[in-house]
């Protein structure tokens, strides 16, 4: 017997279903995300009602406007960070860092499972133009800079970077993020075709081949610092998406915030202290502190009262390496002398300094895990904004200026 056809819904039928107007309903259907066909009577379109309902579970009805300068909802399918712990899609970040590696956890955090996981190719267009801009700038950049040049460039290789749907913007990811790990000056010997993304960032970031467990190490803090919630790196990334700007300019903004000294950067300034406690001990390094009134950095992090918990997997990570014992152990004698207590715990911004000065990575080498390691969550996040209401980012300001002058 065939099999009995799918319910159809009429277009008014969905958008109350879903509680958006008609025009959102032909929007979802214009980027895939619904599939229609012609009505029987040649009048309007109709979809199945099992699309429907699976759209309506996913959460992907769109927020409502805020209005004058109220809150947006922000509802996200991506990550949660609940007691103490990060998690992937429901999966705990530390346990699917020690399971798995990066390609494996970005086609998780895709919605694409673990197995065979994501590829990371550079498109051919735009690795020729990568090596062109990459040969013709200062020997002396700083190669943070040079992934943000490198994702201006790809984008400009790129004429279909508008097509915003799902999963375009996920190759586009793939391409992009391998692009700006090609994109850094070669360190080492290259780890030859099919290499991890790990391997690949290895060969651009030491000085030499790796030792056991180096590249692996690397792979899991790629893992441990995928996605972090609505980190402001991320609020950007989705301000950029919500105007319906490419991934290329999403991955930018997001760049962008990370440009500071309070996030993706803060990894530089407790690299720098932990050399200084390598050198001579905790206890100058952090008495120098106290006495010019600066913070300690690398400890602490609002969000994990009882100590962070990527910074405690990378850690333990680290450890195993050749030289990881002296260095974590600097780790934990700074940590009790600024006072031992949950809120001097080292947070993954030391973690990351303690893998460099471990392997011997440059002072920059954290900067850049972050950047390549976010990209793709970014790149998540752009896919779930792009689903909701255009514009919806807008905040209202409250003026406090002089009042404007009438007659």
């Amino acid at each position: 017997m065939a099999e009995e056809r799918a319910e159809r819904l009429t277009t008014q039928q969905v958008a109350e279903q879903l509680g958006v107007k008609v025009e959102t309903v032909y929007a979802y259907a214009s980027r895939g995300q619904l599939s229609s066909e012609r009505a029987p009577d040649g009048k309007g379109s109709t979809f199945d009602a099992r699309e429907v309902a699976e759209l309506a579970r996913r959460g992907r009805r769109p927020a409502a406007k805020a209005v004058a300068g109220g809150p947006v909802e922000v509802r996200t399918g991506l990550t949660l960070i609940e007691d103490g712990r990060l998690y992937y899609r429901g999966r705990d970040a530390a346990e699917l860092a020690e399971r798995h590696g990066f390609e494996a956890a970005v086609g998780w955090f895709w919605g694409q499972g673990t197995d065979p996981g994501v590829r990371f190719p550079v498109p051919p267009a735009a690795a020729e133009a990568l090596d062109r801009a990459s040969a013709v700038l200062p020997a002396g950049i700083r190669l943070p800079d040079r992934l943000r040049v490198a994702v201006a460039v790809a984008s400009a290789t790129d004429p279909l970077r508008f097509d915003l749907r799902e999963e375009a913007v996920r190759a586009t990811g793939a391409g992009l993020v391998a692009g700006m790990v090609a994109a850094l000056p070669p360190t080492a010997p290259d780890p030859g075709p099919g290499a991890t993304l790990a391997a690949r960032l290895w060969s651009r970031l030491a000085p030499g081949a790796p030792g056991p467990g180096a590249v692996e190490c690397l792979d899991r803090a790629l893992v441990l610092l995928l996605d972090h919630e609505l980190a402001v790196s991320t609020v950007a990334a989705r301000v950029a998406a919500s105007a319906r700007a490419h991934p290329y300019a999403v991955v930018s903004a997001g760049l962008g915030a990370t440009d500071g000294p309070l996030h993706g950067a803060a990894g530089l300034p407790a690299y720098r202290m932990l050399g200084d406690v390598l050198a001579a001990g905790a206890v100058p390094v952090v008495a120098e502190h106290l006495r010019t009134g600066r913070r300690v950095p690398g400890l602490g992090h609002r969000l994990y009262p009882q100590g962070d918990p990527r910074a405690t997997a990378l850690l333990r990570a680290v450890r195993g390496l050749a030289g990881g014992e002296r260095v974590v152990a600097a780790v934990e004698e700074l940590c009790e002398v600024a006072g031992g207590r949950s809120a001097d715990q080292p947070n993954v911004d030391l973690a990351l300094a303690a893998l460099a000065h471990t392997a011997g990575l440059p002072a920059e080498a954290g900067e850049v895990v972050f950047a390549v390691a976010r990209t793709p969550g970014w790149l998540g996040h752009a896919v779930e904004e792009y689903r909701e209401e255009e514009l919806r980012m807008r905040a209202r300001a409250t003026y406090t200026g002089p009042r404007p002058q009438h007659g």
